[in-house]
């Protein structure tokens, strides 16, 4: 009853702290003594797992100095889970969920640099979502799913893996019980629009620290700062490198999870149907349209109609790296469908401008990829080297850049002639090698290749006194040097 009487008097009592907070630690002397105690109570308690008595420290903390330390919100997702886990008082219980629920407001109101609105409307849905899913009605799930897109369109990027795991839980309950699938295709919009660009700038911080690192250890390598000065510096870019990595896992596993959910409801010609009609009203919001863009996209609907308007809408407004990207693939596409010479030419435009405005070694090494593809479409042999290339140092595993480069090399035979006919298969043979070293997922794709190649015969080696497993240097545009066989 103790317990039961200090939540009610939280609830209450905060609602006039709610509004004002003029000391940091209490009003006078003693008040700011017994917080600074509360604060140590509640660090031994909830560090040793003695959540009951960690509890009893935070009533005090927040009922009397709810300013002074935002680790007593910070933990207390943690600490009202093992409580709520724990109590068998169905009535305590419930007051242990409102209190969790309610402190969402206090971090806001307290802490708003940490703890923004959408951060904590959308933690608010998301316990609402745990704890009282089974007694919710379905006007209360459309509040709580309103706080989710709230919370999303606030947070944009910055919107936690867990927020929309259970957003998207929700929404594709209400798809199930209302047969609307526009439930869950926004959803995924939103999805798709935000967690592409968490994932790019934690690479990009994880590739900024990555660098850092890779910078100390060249100066401990050539002796300017000994091991202990290297551990030291090392320690920040370290522990966010490992940060960075770990939210780009969540957020693939989250989307990937979002993308499988979704199959079922967000066929080609769903999303056609959808997004057709509100082309025309959206095309000044550049935000919806960008959520078109990318849906359509995820979902492999490369060849829509409504997709290709949408990307050119979008590009035309505020040109992205993606949107390049996307214009470039339809261009390539076009151009193999229609012979229009312009159309390649375009795609190659446009990719150029994916590959400068790609920020992560991954888009750098996608960009630079299809880029090549392009040129190799062309004839342009050494402009595609040169972006396989360019690839390859973004990217040095992607085999397919090596299979790239090989396809050139086997296809010089109308354009390189020399003393030994078929010598640039030798320098074929050498990338699909290299492609299958660096990247055995691609050894089936190479070796097929590798197999269609016409060596040198062993008559012509002959004759111009060449031995087997000597050096040799294939000329031409090529210029590499490779081992007869």
């Amino acid at each position: 009853m103790k317990k039961l009487i200090a939540v009610l008097l939280l609830l209450s009592a905060s609602s006039f702290l709610f509004a004002q907070c003029p000391y940091k630690y209490g009003a006078t002397e003693a008040d700011s003594l017994e917080c600074l105690t509360q604060i140590t109570n509640f660090n031994l308690h909830y560090k040793a797992k003695n959540y009951n008595d960690a509890y009893d420290a935070w009533q005090k903390i927040v009922n009397n100095c709810p300013c002074s330390w935002d680790g007593i919100y910070t933990n207390a997702q943690n600490l009202f889970q093992s409580l709520i886990k724990a109590e068998t008082d169905s009535a305590k219980k419930e007051l242990l969920i409102d209190t969790l629920i309610y402190s969402y407001d206090m971090r806001n109101q307290y802490f708003p640099e940490k703890f923004s609105k959408g951060y904590c409307m959308g933690f608010k849905a998301y316990n609402t979502l745990i704890y009282r899913a089974k007694s919710l009605k379905y006007e209360d799930l459309l509040q709580v799913l309103d706080q989710f897109i709230q919370s999303v369109e606030l947070e944009q990027e910055k919107t936690q893996p867990a927020i929309w795991d259970k957003y998207f839980q929700l929404a594709e309950k209400l798809t199930q019980a209302t047969k609307d699938t526009s439930y869950v295709i926004e959803a995924y919009g939103r999805a798709t629009d935000y967690i592409d660009v968490s994932i790019n700038n934690a690479m990009v911080q994880y590739e900024a620290q990555t660098a850092v690192i890779d910078s100390l250890n060249e100066l401990y390598t050539s002796g300017k700062i000994d091991t202990n000065y290297l551990i030291n510096l090392c320690k920040k870019p370290a522990a966010d490198t490992t940060k960075q990595m770990k939210l780009v896992v969540n957020y693939r596993k989250t989307i990937n999870k979002i993308e499988k959910a979704v199959a079922p409801y967000a066929s080609c010609e769903v999303l056609e149907e959808l997004y057709a009609d509100k082309l025309e009203s959206i095309k000044e919001d550049l935000s919806a349209i960008n959520k078109v863009v990318v849906t359509m996209a995820k979902s492999g609907c490369l060849t829509s109609p409504t997709f290709k308007s949408a990307l050119e809408i979008q590009h035309k407004a505020k040109p992205t790296r993606t949107s390049a990207y996307w214009m470039g693939m339809l261009s390539l596409r076009s151009y193999g469908s229609s012979s229009n010479k312009a159309e390649l030419d375009a795609s190659i435009n446009y990719l150029k401008e994916a590959v400068a405005m790609s920020e992560t070694n991954e888009q750098k090494a996608d960009a630079n990829y299809l880029l090549a593809t392009a040129y190799m479409t062309k004839g342009d042999f050494s402009e595609s080297r040169s972006a396989a290339y360019a690839a390859l140092k973004a990217n040095p595993n992607m085999g397919k850049a090596y299979i790239l480069i090989g396809d050139l090399y086997a296809r010089s035979g109308g354009r390189c002639s020399s003393d030994l006919p078929y010598d640039y298969a030798w320098a074929a043979a050498d990338k699909y090698a290299k492609a299958v070293a660096v990247d055995p997922s691609c050894a089936e794709q190479a070796n097929k290749q590798r197999a269609g190649l016409r060596f040198p015969s062993s008559d012509e080696l002959f004759k111009r006194g060449i031995n087997k497993g000597s050096s040799y240097h294939v000329g031409c545009w090529i210029q590499e040097n490779t081992t007869v066989r």
